[in-house]
């Protein structure tokens, strides 16, 4: 089920943030000009915390994988458009997007191996070109885990076609030709010059970090070793192509048998990840986790899952801060309308506390840098939906009550960053008199 927030009441809210925005950019700190020219900054990071030249960067973002393959059809890059200006006018500076679709599938953009369909590359120029127009950087991941959009398994397909001897999936982490079509598909990507803006996709401020692999899992090693190995051979190779921009893994967040004690915070099992050795790779610049209880605790009350989540935030910004001293991103997070027993109330309840914890962390100077919700929509994708969908756009027909609860979401962790500045002597109290009172 799609939620709706008419676009008539994000004006005044998107006045105020396109103000705030405006003048952190006059005293040099984190918020940039909602339109910029191109010549902006990339985001880095220091110590533990993301900085744009220097000054912190704390940002409210959001998930659209559905992105380059819906502007692989240029009758369609409406949508991209919409969104993008709608999550500027809401606030929202991060999206994370795939930089993937593998095999034969529709709009696929690597048919087979080093083969691509430049008409859905183009489609991924205009999401950069885009997002740079509406001043909103991007993450973009070179794979999926899941067979969806073909992802791993479609890599090892390729192989086994091709006479490879394959056993798994997980021969995708280990085998040189696999691991040889990835490396190059990551090259094609990293290199790329966007036919729209003549700027190579390295060189881009647009784009604020790469992704190896949307939630990386391995069946026969839960150790972590195996995903371990192969992180670190590809944060090697990513670094040797681009020097400007962060790098992560797209971890769920899983512990490993780095610190067994750690294991008792998974949901119950694990999945060959291990979030402390994974992250203190040193190409690695950021850790991120993501935030799903209603799935991954399916058999468990709706307080069961929420006491889950609460320690699985808190044990990562914990670790983030104390061990991998590195930032931290809620990557994926939001509750579907197709979860048993779902109600309006309740997604605003998890929303409520994932933002909360974020903020309080943040406030006590921790290392998180953000949240991307899972997922905004245009309208008019019912395709693309998965229960969890957010569409910023104006549907009349829509209870006002559903619109502004969404709404708020947005509006609440803006005042959320807005009272860390504050308290940081970062903005005087008089600009939050003058502008939001």
């Amino acid at each position: 089920m799609a939620t709706y927030i008419k676009s008539t009441h994000l004006n005044k809210w998107g006045a105020i943030f396109l103000a705030f925005s405006l003048y952190m950019s006059f005293l040099g700190c984190v918020y940039e000009a909602r339109i910029y020219t191109g010549k902006g900054a990339f985001v880095r990071t220091k110590g533990s915390n993301f900085v744009v030249n220097g000054s912190p960067f704390l940002f409210n973002g959001f998930n659209a994988y559905w992105m380059m393959n819906v502007a692989a059809d240029p009758s369609e890059r409406y949508k991209v458009s919409q969104v993008l200006q709608d999550a500027a006018n809401a606030g929202l500076s991060v999206c994370r997007t795939w930089a993937f679709a593998d095999g034969g599938g529709y709009n696929a953009l690597q048919i087979t191996p080093g083969v691509y369909n430049e008409l859905v590359f183009q489609g991924l120029d205009f999401v950069v070109a885009e997002a740079r127009k509406y001043g909103i950087r991007l993450i973009l991941s070179f794979v999926n885990n899941f067979k969806d959009f073909g992802g791993r398994p479609q890599y090892v397909e390729w192989a086994r076609n091709s006479g490879v001897q394959v056993s798994s999936y997980d021969d995708f982490y280990t085998n040189p030709i696999v691991k040889g079509y990835y490396k190059n598909h990551v090259q094609s990507v990293i290199t790329r010059i966007n036919k729209i803006t003549q700027i190579a996709y390295s060189q881009d401020p647009a784009i604020m970090a790469w992704e190896l692999i949307n939630e990386p899992r391995s069946q026969s090693d839960y150790s972590g070793r195996t995903i371990n190995d192969w992180v670190q051979e590809m944060a090697l190779f990513v670094k040797s192509l681009d020097r400007y921009h962060l790098l992560e893994i797209g971890m769920e967040g899983f512990y490993g048998d780095t610190m067994p004690e750690r294991k008792q915070i998974n949901p119950g099992y694990q999945v060959g990840t291990d979030f402390i050795s994974n992250n203190l790779i040193r190409e690695i610049d950021f850790a991120t986790i993501h935030a799903y209880p209603p799935k991954w605790l399916s058999g468990k009350d709706e307080d069961s899952q929420m006491a889950f989540m609460q320690r699985w935030m808190w044990s990562h910004f914990k670790d983030s801060r104390t061990i991998l001293k590195k930032p931290l991103v809620i990557a994926e997070f939001g509750k579907s309308s197709k979860d048993p027993g779902y109600n309006i109330h309740k997604r605003d309840s998890y929303m409520r506390d994932v933002y909360r914890n974020i903020y309080m962390e943040a406030r006590s100077g921790g290392t998180v840098g953000g949240g991307l919700v899972w997922q905004l929509m245009a309208d008019g994708m019912g395709s693309y939906g998965d229960g969890y969908e957010i569409i910023l756009s104006e549907n009349p027909s829509t209870d006002n009550k559903a619109n502004s609860r969404i709404r708020a979401f947005f509006v609440r962790f803006f005042f959320f960053l807005l009272k860390i500045l504050i308290n940081g002597n970062m903005i005087t109290p008089m600009f939050y008199i003058l502008f939001l009172r």
